[in-house]
C-alpha cells in the first residue's frame, strides 16, 4: 500500500531533523567550533548559528541595551560588547556584519546567536540554524562606543 504524500513528507522532514539536527532539537548533535587565525591574521570561528525567537523582542540583554529584533545584533560566549563580526552563511555565501551585544548562544553545539534580521539577511529564519564562520571585523577600543549597527557589505 502507497503512503500517502504529506505523510511521506513528515517522516522524511522528521528523518532530516534527526540526521542534520534544527532549532528545535535539544542535543548537542551539531558540528563542534573551530577556532583558528585564517591567513589575514583575522579571528575567525566555525560552527552553527541560531536566532533569537521573537518573544525575546524588547527583553534586555548582557550588554544592559534592549534587543531590538531590527537591529544588526548578535550574541557570543567570549567577545567582548561591541565587536563588529562578518558572520556568513556557509550554505549559501551570504555575509551579513552584527555588533555583539549579548551572551550566548546557551546550546553547546552553537557558537553564535543572531538578530531575527540577520537571520532573514543570511537566509536560515525557515531552517533556524545555519552552519557559519564568524570573523572579527574590528575590535572594541577603550574609547568605542557602542555606536550604530553597520549594514552587510
Amino acid at each position: 500500500m502507497r503512503a500517502p504524500r504529506p505523510f511521506l513528507a513528515i517522516l522524511l522532514a522528521s528523518l532530516a531533523a534527526t540526521v542534520f539536527g534544527c532549532a528545535g532539537s535539544g542535543g548537542g548533535g551539531g558540528l563542534p567550533a573551530v577556532s583558528f587565525d585564517d591567513d589575514r591574521g583575522r579571528d575567525v570561528e566555525v560552527g552553527r548559528a541560531s536566532y533569537y525567537a521573537h518573544r525575546f523582542h524588547g527583553r534586555s540583554t548582557a550588554s544592559g541595551e534592549t534587543y531590538d529584533e531590527t537591529k544588526l545584533t548578535a550574541a557570543h560566549r567570549t567577545l567582548p560588547f561591541g565587536t563588529r563580526i562578518r558572520v556568513t552563511n556557509l550554505e549559501n555565501g551570504r555575509k551579513v556584519y552584527l555588533r555583539v551585544n549579548d551572551r550566548g548562544p546557551h546550546r553547546k553545539s552553537r557558537v553564535i546567536d543572531v538578530s531575527y534580521v540577520a537571520a532573514r539577511r543570511l537566509g536560515f529564519v525557515r531552517e533556524g540554524v545555519a552552519r557559519v564562520r564568524v570573523e572579527v571585523a574590528s575590535r572594541v577600543r577603550d574609547d568605542d562606543s557602542a555606536g550604530a549597527e553597520e549594514d552587510d557589505r
